[in-house]
């Protein structure tokens, strides 16, 4: 496979199993703790332009769409700005925990950065590569070879196992159905209606009863209805505060900062269907896991691996281990852009082989300023969280990762 620099790409199935703006003007001290060996964070790509058919053709408004100033589906100027100052701030973490130094350039085997092929998340590799190591040999690499990346897009790639029926089968039990999911964001989607103020009567989104089915070629999912046709409108006018529009124009004025993070639960909601079910969450989330694993057990691993891709994949490796990420300013279970859950490898007081989760995010504020006020937050794994630190032994976590994602172990795979 060819690729823009030389590095070693895990990307096979759970087979392989057994992150120019200015620095804050007074950082508050970075706190990691010690003895971390290795991390991997996976992070959603940073503030981009709306993608094509993000808002559904049909959707009403009282006003006209805001134009943005930057080319449609990309990261934007003030994106890669965010960018950069996350970067810089994840270079005095690592420093901090001892994984590079605090300047210079790292060692050419201690961070590898990859991204999904899409010209958004090469543009997120290379700003964030920048802020962290400016004028170094730290080059970001993507699949260059035809077809989608499985790491990042593995549905795409149409695995072997893959049984769509069992997938709907998955996601009924796991929402109630795509009407109960829903109605259980009526409240939200109101208040979209509302932001969006389009002649009565009828809401503003495209009316569709709410259907779910395996797709055509039977090798995904079909999904219709409310949730579908309202989570990307959602997340634009999120966008629109995001990029620092002026909030006469966020929402033509009639969305506060608190009103985005409520409707952000329908942008949320869009992975209840495609990531956290048990059955779409193994297949989403199984090349991740390989990685994580080679990255934990091999030696030649580095000791920083920044995998740059999409919300739907920080989704299903959150739901693989049992938490839901947030960032402030954001609804729970809502990727924020540049955010990360970040999975450490460490030692505790016996050195003994442990796993640490955070989920690292910029504020919705400070990706508004483009600063690098950057939030560290230690998560809980359930069932396997031992002491302050919230430790979970190496051979248990691998064991959760394997077992999570048996139905996408191979072949027929199945739970």
């Amino acid at each position: 496979m060819a690729i823009r620099h030389p590095t070693r790409v895990v990307v096979g199935v759970i087979a392989l199993l057994s992150t120019a703006a200015a620095l804050p003007r007074r950082p508050s001290a970075p706190t990691a703790p010690p003895r971390v060996e290795r991390i991997v964070l996976l992070m959603r790509h940073g503030v981009r332009t709306p993608l094509h058919g993000e808002v559904p053709d049909g959707t009403r408004t009282g006003a006209p769409w805001p134009v943005w100033q930057a080319p449609d589906e990309q990261i934007t100027p003030h994106g890669a700005a965010a960018l950069r100052a996350l970067g810089r701030a994840d270079r005095r973490w690592f420093a901090h925990a001892g994984l590079i130094p605090a300047s210079g350039c790292p060692r050419d085997d201690a961070v590898r950065i990859w991204t999904n092929i899409s010209p958004r998340t090469i543009a997120s590799g290379d700003a964030y590569a920048a802020g962290l190591a400016p004028g170094c040999a730290i080059s970001p690499g993507h699949r260059t070879e035809p077809g989608a990346d499985p790491l990042f897009e593995p549905l795409s790639t149409h695995p072997a196992g893959f049984d769509a029926d069992a997938a709907v089968a998955s996601i009924d039990a796991y929402t109630g159905g795509a009407a109960r999911l829903t109605a259980r964001h009526r409240t939200a989607l109101a208040l979209l209606d509302r932001i969006l103020a389009c002649p009565a009567p009828g809401p503003c989104s495209p009316a569709a009863t709410s259907t779910l089915r395996p797709s055509d070629d039977r090798r995904g999912i079909a999904v219709t209805g409310p949730i579908r046709a309202a989570s990307g409108t959602a997340q634009v006018l999120m966008l629109q505060y995001l990029e620092g529009f002026p909030m006469a124009r966020v929402g033509w004025g009639r969305a506060t900062a608190s009103d985005l993070a409520r409707i952000g639960a329908v942008h949320a909601a869009l992975f209840d269907l495609y990531s956290r079910p048990p059955y779409m969450m193994a297949f989403q989330s199984a090349p991740t896991a390989a990685r994580i694993v080679a990255d934990f057990t091999q030696a030649d691993a580095p000791r920083v691996d920044m995998l740059v891709g999409h919300d739907t994949n920080v989704a299903a490796l959150a739901a693989l281990l049992g938490v839901r990420v947030q960032a402030p300013g954001f609804a729970l279970g809502d990727p924020s852009p540049g955010g990360a859950l970040a999975v450490a490898l460490v030692r505790d007081a016996k050195g003994l082989a442990a796993v640490r989760l955070w989920y690292r995010s910029q504020s919705a504020d400070a990706i508004r300023a483009a600063s690098g006020d950057v939030t560290w937050r230690a998560i809980a794994m359930p069932g396997c969280a031992l002491g302050p630190e919230h430790l979970c032994p190496l051979p248990r976590f691998l064991t959760r990762l394997r077992n999570g994602t048996v139905a996408a172990a191979g072949p027929g795979g199945g739970a």
